[in-house]
This record gives structure tokens, sequence and C-alpha cells, in this order.
């Protein structure tokens, strides 16, 4: 049966064994290639190379009649795979994602197999043979952003979740997994459109960023780099109970279940260790101890035993302590700090994972609008309004502490809480400079190069230079003069590919109210968490 092969820029007619005598076509070519009247889409069990990646044969039951469908499969491929072109960048003006970045002009940045290979100026830049070249005019190429806290099932519109433990036992079976695997997938490509290339998951359901990620990771579609815990560990009434997380009754259960998550392919565990603003019963108790510690560090155990890191949810003083003793790695959220935590952050416990300090991740996205907008806006009573307040204030305040203490601090959005869409990475850098104080410069530092360094990922991501891999991402205006200018990138590229086809799908709604937040002025923040009688 005669087949066509679809190649990257090439389609081939041939036998059934593999492609011979490839011949150069573009996208408007392709609609002109004979079919016959019908056509039939599939992969191929065993591609005979590494570029084909799909095939169309006539096929009597087949999906169309001229040839229309095969052009849309084959535009789809070709844009999704382009990270063995090479791609040079001229007339850049590059911040390099380092602490001092200082903009450099008239810059050129080759790229070759997905890895950044020269950079110098443009004026004695040569290109990569068969290399795109493209011309910024001036434009600020950066480091991809990193997200250091994500979860991947939502969207961000504010609605309540209700029962989302008993919808995921109703899609525990082969079409609801399918579903939960494309709703995350959708999720992690609004993050790679946005301009954030590499994504620290922070649980989702159904083992489901697994899937994902091994998808992005064989070339499957686009997406972040993705760092996926799976499922979470939490316990009996816990934060995530039957969402992203499952419950273990005891120490053993918990070490069996991260046992479990690492046969599956974790690259992080995730604890839940307090509970959160939804799930608090009383004001003031927004991040009660729900984790007992023996409990969080047989977890703790179990996964530095197989050297995997671990991040812990915690949104009070207590849990940080008990998580910090248990062998916590990162903690997530934060809270106010006392001499003894910090003390156990420069690794007092010593029961974290050998060779690195604990840190904290930054989180004020999830936070802000429960202080600054209308209860009613939130979905949330009067007991969550005020302990959404006490969560944003221990948030600002610990990273504050924590930053002046030498403690490092990442930064992350929460993705999925009411209010925190898949897209607005930028809006966490823009907080963390303006409600934790620190330069626009060292924002992006954090969100870049320090997030690489927390994530241990330092040697291959984080900065722009030669030899690491080429996670770029470009905007026309300065954002060391406005970080608002992360908001709309010009180009995205991750891991060498550069990403046409990905476009932000915007939620108007939600924009309008945190474009109204950031509007603000700091002191704002302030004034309410005063009215409500929060320091």
């Amino acid at each position: 049966m005669p087949v066509v092969w679809a190649l990257r820029g090439f389609v081939s007619i041939c036998n059934s064994k593999g492609p011979n005598n490839p011949v150069p076509v573009t996208v408007r070519d392709i609609s002109l290639v004979s079919l016959g009247w019908d056509c039939n889409v599939f992969r191929p069990p065993t591609s005979p190379l590494p570029s084909v990646s799909r095939c169309v044969c006539s096929n009597p039951a087949g999906l169309g009649n001229n040839g229309q469908m095969f052009m849309l499969i084959v535009r789809e491929e070709l844009d999704m795979a382009t990270a063995d072109r090479p791609t040079l960048f001229i007339n850049a003006t590059v911040l390099d994602g380092s602490e001092h970045m200082e903009p450099q002009p008239d810059m050129a940045v080759a790229v070759e197999r997905g890895v950044i290979t020269w950079m110098g100026p443009s004026a004695v830049a040569q290109a990569p043979a068969g290399a795109e070249v493209i011309d910024l005019a001036g434009a600020y190429l950066m480091p991809g952003l990193i997200n250091m806290h994500v979860h991947l099932c939502g969207s961000g519109k504010p609605v309540s979740a209700g029962d989302a433990g008993a919808l995921m036992k109703k899609l525990d079976n082969p079409v609801g997994r399918a579903i939960v695997r494309h709703i995350l997938k959708s999720s992690a490509q609004q993050q790679l459109a946005s301009g954030v290339t590499t994504v620290r998951g922070a649980g989702d359901p159904l083992f489901a960023d697994l899937a994902v990620r091994d998808a992005i990771d064989a070339g499957k579609y686009q997406g972040p780099r993705l760092v996926a815990p799976g499922t979470g560990v939490t316990v009996p009434g816990g934060h995530g109970a039957g969402l992203f997380a499952q419950v273990a009754n005891s120490p053993a259960e918990a070490a069996e279940q991260v046992r479990d998550l690492y046969a599956r392919g974790a690259d992080v565990i995730k604890l839940f260790v307090t509970g959160g603003v939804f799930d608090a019963t009383e004001v003031g108790e927004p991040g009660v101890l729900r984790m007992p510690v023996e409990v969080a560090a047989a977890a703790c155990k179990a996964a530095h035993e197989v050297s995997l890191p671990v991040m812990a949810h915690v949104e009070s003083t207590e849990g940080v302590k008990a998580a910090l003793e248990a062998g916590v790695d990162t903690i997530e959220h934060g809270a106010p700090l006392t001499p003894e935590i910090l003390e156990l952050y420069r690794g007092a416990a010593g029961t974290q994972l050998e060779g690195r300090a604990p840190s904290v991740t930054c989180t004020i996205s999830p936070a802000l609008p429960f202080v600054l907008l209308d209860p009613k806006k939130t979905h949330s009573t009067d007991t969550q309004k005020k302990n959404g307040d006490i969560v944003c204030s221990g948030i600002i305040e610990s990273a504050r502490a924590a930053l002046e203490a030498g403690v490092k601090v990442g930064l992350g959005t929460d993705s999925s809480c009411p209010f925190v869409t898949q897209y607005d990475m930028w809006r966490e850098v823009a907080y963390f400079a303006k409600y934790v104080g620190v330069s626009n410069a060292f924002a992006l530092h954090t969100a870049t190069q320090v997030n690489a360094e927390l994530l241990g990922l330092d040697g291959e991501t984080g900065t722009i230079e030669c030899g690491k891999a080429a996670d770029i991402l470009v905007t026309r205006e300065n954002p060391l003069d406005d970080l608002c200018a992360l908001r709309e990138p010009m180009h995205v590229m991750c891991r060498g590919d550069l990403v046409c086809k990905l476009k932000v799908k915007r939620i108007p709604e939600v924009d309008a109210e945190l474009d109204a937040i950031m509007a603000m002025p700091a002191e704002a923040l302030a004034e309410e968490l005063a009215r409500d009688g929060v320091a």
C-alpha cells in the first residue's frame, strides 16, 4: 500500500517499509499532494526515523476526500517539532538572569540542538547552517520564567471546588483519566505560551501530571519542562484530600505512598502539612497543623532515601517548624518566622536532603485577592476572608525575613486557585518586587536563576549562557524598568523549540480584577490588613 510519510519539512511517497526520496515542500504545497479520495491518519507503531511523526494512507473509511485532514495534521506536527533547527537571534538586548544583570545591547544568541552555543555582538555573529534568523530589533531576551508552584487542574476562575474528591473518583477510569490529562496538557501549554519554560507541579489528580510530563519529553506536543510530583500526600481531613492528594493514615502508609510515587516516576514529593484558607473552621487558624510530625518525617525519610526532594504546603509558624524538623526541603507559602525557625532554615535539624539547605517558596498570587477583593468575588466567608488576610501577611513577612537572613526564596503562583490563572507568573514576579520590596532585577533573577538552583536545574537552565538549554523569553520592553513587560511575550523558546502555535487564552473577567489589584499602591494592602486587625 503506498504511504505518505510526514517528516519535518519533507514529505515522501514510499512503500510501507519507510520513507524514500524525500521532497522538500511548504505548507502551501502539502494540500496538493495526491492522496486519493479518502485518507486516514495514524501514527506508525515504530517510526523508521526519529523525525517521522505521523503518516497517512489511503483508506475507504477515511476522514475526508481532498487531503485537508492530512494538511492539518502535518502542519501541527511540523510546528511542534522544531528544536532540531538552529536559530540565531540578532540585535537582542540580553538580560542574562544573574543577580546583578544589566542590559547587554546589540547581542546575538545562537541555538543548536536545543542548547545555547554562542553569544556575542551581533556585528560578528555567524548563523549556523540552516538557521532561522530572528531579528529582535533591540527587544529584550532573557531566560524563560520558572514557576515553582503550580496545580495544572484548574483555570483560575473563581468557582467553588464543590465535592472535587467525589468527582475525581468518578473520573478514575480510562476515559476520565484522558480528560484530566487533556486539562493538564492545556494548562501546561498556557504556562509555556506565557513565557514559563519550567514548571514544578504541586500536586494534581490521578497522577496525570506524570503522563503529561512524559508526553512533553517524548515530543508528542509542546510544553514546558515539567517537574512532576504526581499526587500529593496528606492525612485524613487534610488539605487536598481526594483531589490532588492521597490520604496516609500512618507513618508507614505515608512512606509506602512515597515509594509508590517514586516507582511511578515522580520528580519531587509534595506533602500537605497544614490546612489552608478554605478548610479552616476558625478565625486565626488558616494553617492549623494537620499532618503529625512522625508522618511527615516518615515521608521525608522515604523520599530522601531515593534522592527525591520534598515540598510541603505550610501556612502557619507551627507548621513551618514541624515541617523543617521532619525534613521538608522547600516550604510552600510560608508564615512568620522565629529565631528557632531561622536556624532550622539554616539546616539545624539535619533532616533535609543531603547537600541542600531548606528554602521557602513565596506565593503571593493566591492570597492577595482574598485581601483586596470583595468576598463575594472570591466566594469566601467572613472566616475565610480573615484567614486569607493572615496567610497573605504571613507569606510576605516570611519572604522578607528569609531574604534578610540569607535564606533562599523561590517564586510560584499556586495556579488553579481562585484568581490565579495558568498564564500569570509575571504577576507573581511583580508582586514580589512590589510587596516584598526587592528590585525588579532581583525579582527577575529569582524567577529564573534562583528558581533553577532550588530545583537543582541550575546546570541546565535559569540563565542565558553558552551550554545552557535554550529556554528563552523575549519581550518588547525592558522588565527591569517595568515588570509588566513580562505580560506580553514576543517569543518563547523551550529547550530550543520555538513556540509558534500556542497562544495565551485569557479570562477577561479575571484579568480585569487582577489589573485593578495591580494598579493599587502597595500601601493599599497594609491599610486593608490593618482594617481587618492583621498587623
